[in-house]
């Protein structure tokens, strides 16, 4: 019975994969039977001399009897005895006729076991069911080499992929070839069925790709290369599980299979999301990359809840750690977003399907398996029955493609004549169930999804909202240099010449020049809300078909005429209704004769009349291809039968445009759909100007913040350095240091920013500042330049951008106001905290209708550090 498994020789396996194991029979004597039809229909010495052949076909049955031994050495010798025996089978078939018929072979039958469930048993008196169960068994043989090698290395993980591939191309040559032959006979099992071999195959292509995918990781290929390649291994697994939970194959398998391959799909589903969220992470699309991050974490919470049990610990440890990972690289996505970004995250039913590449197929196993130059009996039948069946099978398969050619041309040209009619769309708008083109709709849906039209007036309360809070803290920012420059001036002049220290204009002339250039922004700012607030009302009247739910009541409907001179709107409408159920009929009839044709060459086998029929073959020829002929006949009289319905339908098409006036009907809707186009457009840029005003307001915040933080820090040090001056000053008119002083006019007073040295309290001071007073000279003052920041800072949370970083340019509609087109970006050196420099280039940006900024003056993009995510290599396979 087939269970999980994993390498028994590689103690650090990546993941665990599952075993198929063969099916099991019972003993069968082929000689005797075999020999006794050849003397009984050819002669003793014929027997004699097959002799040889009827020996080896007797060991290789015996041979496979005996079942496989547990070394993994004897999987290669196992292999090549199931192909060697599957060629003898082929050579036995074409010339051993095996049935219960009285005149053929029927003391032979073949008994087989099911490999899933071992008390299920299959007997037939024919060789197909023995077919099915060689192929079968060369698949699981395949499949166990393929976890017999050590997958710790990219060899062995090569070798492995290309034992499941091996194994996919045996269940997908059990699946098209024999299977349905076997499935036919009096009793079989649902392990060689056509749905069990497909489930099959899915699976052992599913563990090929994933021996691939870890040797791309193992190569530290890009996220987007692992992302495809993950996400075809999901679709491997997803493929497999649909068939297990399909009849006949639902009730079969053991829940630890349902729960292995269920977990896996989604494992691996989710492995492309965090591979392509790395991806997204790189280029900056910060919005996707959170949504994508999302639906991986909900594939592995909807997957561990509604898988069955029995899944193995080592395979919910690998869905665990990917979950943590990925809800890490959520959590730091998710306030970058809120940080730096604002970007709106779409919906999970919005993203489109993450990209897939699949870098393995089934072997073809036809060489291998062929049996033509097979020379085991080769001396019983002559060829030329070979080329007979061969010459037949060209004839079925050329009537089967003119016939499938007939039925695709007459679909299409019901199509194309349906479509010149604007039918049924003119029938559905009459009862009130209009549609819109696809690419329309979904436009239209994802500006609903958005809030559509009426969720704008809620932004633009956002932008006067952000826009109040950026005024009060510029106006805080004033008042701290007002009332710092209003002190200064009253001691000033309470003291007169003593007061040697620089004016408070002086020093904050830069700071001023930057709350200033600041003001001018908010006001260019209120200025494009302004423009953009007249759009919402100058379109509101455009954009308010989008608020329609459903959209499609937003368009015209065709109506009954005002007045009727016969009254017969009704019959029209019921006779074209009519003919169109009829036109359907015919389609499903095609549908049903193409599906007849394949399933009659399913079932179509002539070998074994050959084998008998003597003479020419023409006439059994023609005698077998005669049974298409009733199909092709029904498929004649169908494509007739619509040609006249159609032209039939085109009479009653053009009573009921005349009678319901479609003309003016279509000139209607077509007009809707270029208003929808139009409303959207201007939504789209609408919306596009509102996302670029609240990321500059929100980043503008942070640039007032910082330097409302300076100029409290300059008022902290001026405060320090006036209560210094104020105990000089007292000293000096109180004569108690009248010595001291020597330096008084040169005190040195640092920069706004610099941190206040520590004072002098000894006596050398004092003289210093009392020397002062009577050599009062006060030297130029000179700002002292801050240092230089990093241009990026390493600090948690990760991706904050330096708040004297502004947006890039805004990319704008090219429609127009409010905002100019975007200049090219180039990098921006370091920036600096020198006062007399412009710290946020981008305040004279084109959002504010300034002049263009010049090469190099934008700040880098905020994707400047070491990325927080792990590396390509994956670390929860590691055990």
């Amino acid at each position: 019975m087939a269970s999980p498994s994993s390498s028994s020789t590689a103690a650090a396996t990546t993941n665990i994969m599952l075993a198929i194991y063969e099916k099991k029979t019972n003993s069968v004597d082929l000689y005797r039977p075999l020999r006794n039809f050849i003397v009984m229909n050819y002669s003793e010495r014929e027997a004699q001399n097959l002799e040889d052949d009827l020996q080896t076909l007797k060991e290789l049955r015996s041979d496979l009897e005996r079942g496989p031994t547990p070394a993994d050495s004897s999987l290669p010798a196992r292999r090549d005895l199931l192909q060697k025996y599957y060629r003898a089978l082929c050579a036995v078939e074409s010339r051993f006729p095996i049935s219960p018929d009285k005149d053929h072979i029927h003391t032979v039958s073949f008994t087989w076991f099911d490999a899933f469930k071992n008390k299920q048993k299959a007997s037939q008196q024919n060789i197909h069911l023995e077919k099915a169960a060689v192929l079968f068994n060369l698949g699981a043989v395949h499949s166990q080499m393929g976890l017999s090698f050590d997958r710790s290395g990219v060899d062995g993980r090569k070798q492995a992929s290309h034992a499941f591939i091996a194994a996919a191309g045996a269940f997908a040559f059990l699946r098209d070839n024999v299977a349905m032959k076997a499935s036919m006979g009096s009793s079989t099992t649902v392990d060689v069925s056509v749905e069990c071999a497909g489930m099959l195959e899915r699976l052992t292509l599913a563990q090929a790709q994933e021996c691939v995918f870890e040797n791309t990781i193992a190569k530290g290929n890009t996220p987007g290369v692992c992302a495809k390649i993950s996400r075809q291994v999901g679709i491997y697994y997803e493929e497999a599980l649909a068939a297990l939970n399909a009849s006949p194959l639902n009730q079969h398998f053991d829940k630890n299979w349902l729960a292995h391959i269920h977990l896996k799909a989604a494992l691996f589903s989710a492995e492309a999301c965090y591979r392509y969220s790395l991806d997204l992470h790189e280029k900056d699309e910060i919005a996707e990359e959170i949504a994508r991050l999302k639906s991986g974490v909900g594939a592995l919470s909807e997957a561990k809840k509604s898988s069955p049990r029995g899944a193995s610990q080592q395979l919910l440890d690998a869905l665990n750690k990917l979950e943590a990972t990925l809800n890490s690289n959520l959590e730091r996505a998710v306030k970058e977003n809120e940080r730096v970004y604002l970007m709106r995250v779409p919906p999970a039913n919005s993203l489109q399907p993450l990209p897939a590449f699949s870098l393995v197929k089934p072997m073809p196993m036809n060489e291998v398996l062929d049996a033509n130059k097979e020379k085991m009996f080769a001396s019983l039948v002559p060829d030329s029955s070979a080329k007979s069946l061969s010459r037949y099978t060209e004839m079925v398969d050329d009537v089967i493609r003119t016939q499938a050619e007939k039925l695709q041309q007459a679909s299409e040209l019901a199509r194309v004549r349906l479509k010149e009619m604007d039918l049924p769309d003119s029938i559905l708008s009459l009862e009130g169930n209009s549609s819109l083109p696809t690419a329309l709709k979904e436009d239209v849906e994802a500006v609903q999804v958005c809030g559509g039209p009426a969720g704008l007036e809620g932004e633009l309360q956002q932008l006067k909202d952000l826009r109040r809070v950026d005024q009060e803290l510029l106006v805080q920012t004033e008042e701290l240099l007002q009332k710092e420059a209003a002190e200064d001036a009253q001691f000033r002049s309470q003291f007169g010449t003593r007061w040697t220290r620089p004016q408070s204009s002086t020093l904050t002339k830069n700071l001023q020049d930057r709350l200033n250039r600041f003001a001018a922004n908010l006001k260019q700012a209120a200025e494009s809300d302004g423009r953009i607030e007249r759009s919402v009302r100058d379109h509101s009247a455009l954009m308010s078909i989008l608020d329609h739910r459903p959209i499609e009541s937003a368009l015209p409907t065709l109506s009954r005429p005002i007045m009727s001179l016969d009254a017969n709107e009704d019959a029209v409408v019921g006779g074209l209704k009519q003919s169109l159920r009829q036109l359907e009929t015919l389609g499903a009839q095609r549908a049903g004769l193409e599906d007849m044709l394949k399933e009659m060459k399913r079932k179509d086998d002539i070998l074994p009349k050959l084998m008998t029929s003597t003479g020419s073959h023409e006439d059994l020829y023609r005698k077998e291809i005669a049974k298409y002929d009733h199909i092709c006949q029904e498929i004649t009289q169908n494509v007739e039968a619509q040609e006249q319905l159609l032209m039939h339908i085109q009479v009653q098409n053009n009573n009921f445009a005349a009678v319901f006036n479609l003309e003016d009907f279509k000139a209607s809707r077509e007009k809707s759909y270029k208003q929808m186009e139009a409303a959207i457009a201007k939504y789209q840029e609408i919306k596009e100007n509102i996302n670029e005003g609240l990321k500059f307001y929100v980043t503008l915040q942070d640039a007032i913040t910082n330097i409302k933080q300076q100029c409290s820090d300059f008022v902290m040090t001026r405060n320090i350095q006036c209560r210094e001056m104020i105990d000089d000053v007292q000293r000096q008119i109180s004569g108690l240091s009248f010595q001291d002083g020597k330096n008084t006019a040169g005190y040195n007073y640092p920069a706004v920013g610099q941190t206040h040295q520590t004072h002098r309290t000894n006596s050398q001071q004092q003289t210093d500042h009392m020397s002062n007073l009577s050599h009062p000279q006060t030297p130029p003052y000179q700002p002292q330049q801050q240092p230089t920041m990093p241009a990026y800072a390493q600090t948690s949370p990760p991706y904050v951008s330096p708040p004297q970083q502004v947006p890039p340019p805004y990319h704008v509609s090219a429609s127009g106001p409010p905002y100019p087109p975007p200049q090219h970006q180039q990098q921006q050196p370091p920036v600096t905290h020198d006062y007399g420099q412009p710290a946020y280039p981008g305040w004279r940006g084109p959002y504010y209708n300034a002049p263009p900024q010049q090469p190099g003056s934008m700040p880098r993009p905020p994707y400047t550090v070491q990325s927080p995510y792990p590396p390509n290599q994956s670390g929860y396979y590691r055990q």
